[in-house]
C-alpha cells in the first residue's frame, strides 16, 4: 500500500494514510476512461434538435401553379422539400443520446482515473473539510493556501456549508462520494479528498 500525507486546511502535515493499491495505484486502462467519459457526455446531451417535415411547415394548401404550360417541373405542393420554405428530409428529431456501459467497466475506469491523479502527485488528502458558516471568501482562501488551480473536492456526506461556499468559485467543484465520476476527475487538475471520503471510496470500489 502507498502511504500519503494527511494535510489540514492550512496545508500542514498532520498524519499519514495508507491508500489501497487496487484503487489508487492500479493498472491505468485509458480506453475504459475514454469509454466512460464518452458515455457521460452522451447522457448529458439534451437531444432537442428538431426540424419540420413537409407535413409540419406552413402553406401547401393549393397547387403552386398549374400543371402544364409554365415550362417548369410539376409541383403539387409548396411544402415539397425541393421548394424554398418546404419541409426538411431526414432532419434531426428529438431523441435520447444516452446509453450505458457495464458496471464493471465504470468501476474499473473510476479506479484508473483515481490512479492517474494519485500517481501524478495531483491528489491530496485532508483530515477534514469543515467551515463554520457559508463563506466563498474562506473557501477560496483554502484553495489558495493549498496552491490549487482547478481542484475537485470530494467529501463523504452532504455538507451544504462547504458545497454552497465553493459553488461560485470558477474551476472549483465539490462532490460527495456517491457523485464521484470519471469525467469530473479527469476534467479537474487536482483531486482533494477527506480521510472519510477516501475510506468510503475504498469501501465501495473494493467490493
Amino acid at each position: 500500500m502507498a502511504v500519503t500525507d494527511i494535510l489540514n486546511i492550512e496545508g500542514a502535515k498532520v498524519g499519514e494514510i495508507e491508500l489501497k493499491d487496487e484503487i489508487f495505484n492500479c493498472e491505468v486502462k485509458e480506453h475504459l476512461i475514454h469509454d466512460v467519459v464518452k458515455m457521460q457526455l452522451a447522457r448529458r446531451r439534451r437531444g432537442t434538435a428538431k426540424t419540420k417535415g413537409r407535413s409540419e411547415v406552413s402553406g401547401g394548401g393549393r397547387k403552386p401553379y398549374k400543371q402544364k404550360g409554365t415550362g417548369q417541373a410539376r409541383r403539387g405542393s409548396s411544402r415539397s422539400p425541393v421548394m424554398v420554405g418546404g419541409g426538411t428530409i431526414f432532419g434531426p428529431q428529438p431523441r435520447d443520446y444516452g446509453y450505458t456501459v457495464p458496471r464493471k467497466v465504470r468501476r474499473s475506469a473510476l479506479r484508473s482515473a483515481l490512479t492517474v491523479r494519485n500517481t501524478a502527485s495531483n491528489m491530496k488528502v485532508l483530515d477534514k473539510l469543515e467551515l463554520a458558516n457559508i463563506s466563498t471568501k474562506t473557501f477560496f482562501g483554502i484553495v489558495k493556501t493549498l496552491s490549487l488551480t482547478k481542484p475537485l473536492f470530494i467529501i463523504d456526506k452532504k455538507d451544504e456549508t462547504v458545497e454552497r461556499s465553493a459553488r461560485n468559485i470558477p474551476y472549483v467543484k465539490v462532490l460527495r462520494v456517491d457523485g464521484l465520476n470519471v469525467y469530473d476527475i479527469i476534467r479537474h487538475e487536482q483531486l482533494i479528498m477527506t480521510v472519510d471520503a477516501v475510506k468510503k471510496v475504498e469501501e465501495v470500489l473494493a467490493s
